[in-house]
């Protein structure tokens, strides 16, 4: 038997047991903040167990006060990742569908994750209301603006969802890059593999004071989006309907209605 097939099993059987102490956990410790600790705790025993290094550059960046930060997605282990280097006080906004995984979908849900619908537009709309409330009572949020990740390298569009909130909440945007994780476990499928994992926190971007909202958020979305992809130095897969790359297969069922 292989060392990387070993390795595979080893990091599967890990990342299992730990989920399950933090689930078991977070059901019976009282405190949102608390709840986040844990799961930050978990995610970095994860890493630092399984030998992915996991290193974080520019934490200086992110604002003492409310934010909302917004990066690439490359592979599931992108929200674990950012669990483990965003502090407590961030929720993740995720794709309704993790809901109802079974123990992860209760996990999320306790450590007060928003699940918004992709298909049903009226849902939608409803879970943007929910997110929107959450950032306008001062809470910091976490989007994979994306929505989804590819097979291959690249930095897809963005919704315009996150931008919207932030400009509602009266809130910076603060870019992040994650490199790594694609190779660390592949969107082709596979087990998990060693590796070194980086984040980069950039610059935060103030939303302007006036003007319409709509345009606004398009016009911070691309400044947001223009800072990953130079930082990321991956190729731009912006292109039209007709030549877009294939999602990861999972995620390929419908596109996305623009979301936060």
């Amino acid at each position: 038997m292989s060392f990387r097939l070993l390795y595979g099993i080893y990091a599967t059987l890990l990342f299992l047991v730990l989920g399950l102490c933090a689930l078991v956990l977070v059901l019976v410790v009282p405190g949102m903040h608390r709840r986040r600790s844990i799961a930050r705790a978990m995610s970095r025993l994860f890493f630092v167990l399984a030998g992915m290094r996991l290193s974080i550059k520019g934490a200086e960046q992110l604002p003492q006060g409310q934010c909302v930060v917004v990066s690439n997605h490359a592979s599931y282990l992108d929200g674990i990742v950012f669990t483990a280097v965003l502090p407590a006080q961030f929720a993740f906004v995720i794709k309704r569908e993790m809901n109802d995984v079974p123990l992860a979908g209760l996990l999320l849900r306790r450590l007060g994750s928003h699940f918004v619908e992709r298909f049903n537009r009226h849902r939608g709309a409803t879970d943007a209301r929910k997110v929107l409330r959450d950032a306008i009572n001062g809470n910091s949020l976490a989007f994979f603006p994306e929505g989804t990740f590819t097979r291959t390298p690249g930095l897809l569009k963005f919704h315009t969802g996150a931008f919207t909130t932030a400009l509602r909440a009266g809130c910076p945007i603060v870019p992040a890059t994650v490199r790594g994780t694609r190779v660390a476990l592949s969107p082709n499928g596979g087990l998990p593999r060693p590796g070194r994992i980086e984040v980069r926190i950039l610059a935060p971007i103030e939303p302007p004071q006036a003007g319409l909202v709509e345009d606004a958020a398009l016009d911070l979305r691309d400044r947001a989006r223009a800072a990953i992809l130079s930082d990321l130095g991956e190729p731009d897969l912006t292109c039209s309907d007709d030549t877009a790359p294939q999602p990861h297969t999972e995620h390929a069922r419908s596109a996305p209605v623009s979301r936060p």
